[in-house]
């Protein structure tokens, strides 16, 4: 790998994601996950494509779907990213939901219910997918479960306390940052597409969630929780912070709000980002820690201090974006770092894709975080989305 401050341009840097795009990430996908015998794509895999479970849990399914439809949409129309988006889409369909019309959380290998709906996350990310690939097919029938879906959840997030949040709960009397987080941006891509302003107008009361509640003015941290009422909660899982998480809350608030044209927001978000990376860099052994507590406590948050793979994509990303709109060079700056910890860590060339769970010290290791799933989402996204925005700057 190249040193960034030496021979960094724009178009060394995309000619760089796509490779990492094109010839590694999007190929171990095909190559190892799609379960062309029973349907979907297989997750639960190791980092040398070796299935470890024929579990599938269906978030997994729904941003796959996304995956194969964003690389169909914008970056080319290979038939067999598609063919993936469909195959894929044709299992969710038939086996992701419940007879409520909510979103599954786990399926077997054949599609049996292994564990219901255990997470409106699903439901987002059903909605994330289903746009996607409606822009590539125009389908009827993907709008009109995407629609469905929406409705359906609009009805679950009037009554909280009425759906659950795996894998991490909310507090009693409690809301979670990612819950107006994923539905501020899905509601917003679904009402673009749709060219709906109701739906456009959920998706931005979600934002202004994210933006008034859970962005607390004085510290200018991303709460994971708060009271209903938008008050702190005074415990270890009411302090939680998570750097990664707010960093990528923070790009989809620049997707929106730059919809709207709302500059103050926009400046809000960009001085988030930087007050995220700044405070989530570990500056004795480098990376993003996955949580902090606001006070400087012991965090709540399981493997706080570990390194994960996720949170330095959506970093990249937001850097980017970032400098984009402002023009700001402590973006650049720390762009530059976030390529050389994750390029340096996570990428496995000999099998195409980037580990994910690394320790403090950045040592891998096993035990499963959250989910026992590896999946084609964070690390694909962030390479799409930063390939259009070196686009751009190496254009400018």
């Amino acid at each position: 790998m190249p040193d960034l401050r030496i021979t960094a341009r724009w178009a060394d840097l995309l000619a760089i994601y796509r490779a990492e795009l094109l010839e590694r990430c999007a190929p171990f996908w095909l190559k190892h996950a799609l379960d062309w015998a029973h349907g979907g794509i297989l997750t639960c895999i190791g980092d040398d494509g070796r299935v470890l479970s024929t579990d599938k849990y269906m978030w997994s399914q729904l941003r796959a779907i996304w995956t194969f439809s964003a690389l169909y949409n914008r970056i080319e129309a290979r038939p067999e990213w598609l063919d993936a988006a469909r195959h894929i889409y044709d299992f969710a369909s038939q086996f992701g939901r419940d007879e409520q019309g909510h979103w599954v959380f786990a399926v077997d290998r054949k599609g049996k219910i292994l564990q219901g709906a255990t997470s409106i996350y699903a439901d987002g990310f059903a909605i994330y997918g289903l746009t996607e690939l409606a822009r590539a097919t125009n389908d009827p029938a993907v709008i009109d479960l995407a629609l469905a879906t929406y409705e359906n959840v609009q009805r679950r997030l009037a009554r909280p306390g009425s759906y659950e949040t795996a894998p991490y709960p909310i507090p009693a009397g409690g809301k979670a940052h990612g819950v107006s987080m994923i539905f501020s941006l899905v509601f917003h891509e679904l009402g673009l597409l749709l060219d709906d302003a109701g739906i456009l107008a959920a998706g931005l009361h979600h934002a202004e969630e994210v933006m008034t509640a859970f962005l607390q003015p004085d510290s200018g941290l991303v709460y994971e929780y708060i009271t209903l009422d938008n008050r702190r909660i005074d415990s270890a899982q009411g302090r939680s912070i998570v750097p990664g998480h707010a960093i990528e809350s923070m790009w989809f608030m620049l997707h929106i709000y730059r919809h709207w044209q709302n500059q103050v927001r926009i400046q809000q978000a960009i001085a988030a980002i930087r007050r995220h990376i700044e405070s989530g860099w570990d500056q004795d052994f480098g990376g993003i820690l996955l949580a902090l507590d606001a006070a400087g406590g012991e965090p709540w948050w399981p493997f706080a201090d570990s390194k994960l793979w996720w949170p330095h994509t959506e970093a990249l990303y937001a850097l980017l974006l970032a400098h984009q709109l402002s023009g700001e060079s402590w973006a650049v700056d720390w762009f530059q770092r976030v390529h050389d910890y994750a390029f340096s860590h996570y990428p496995v060339p000999v099998y195409g894709e980037w580990t994910q769970k690394l320790d403090r010290q950045g040592r891998p290791f096993t035990t499963t975080v959250a989910l026992p799933v590896k999946d084609p989402f964070h690390l694909p996204r962030a390479l799409i989305n930063c390939i259009e925005i070196l686009g751009l700057l190496d254009e400018a």
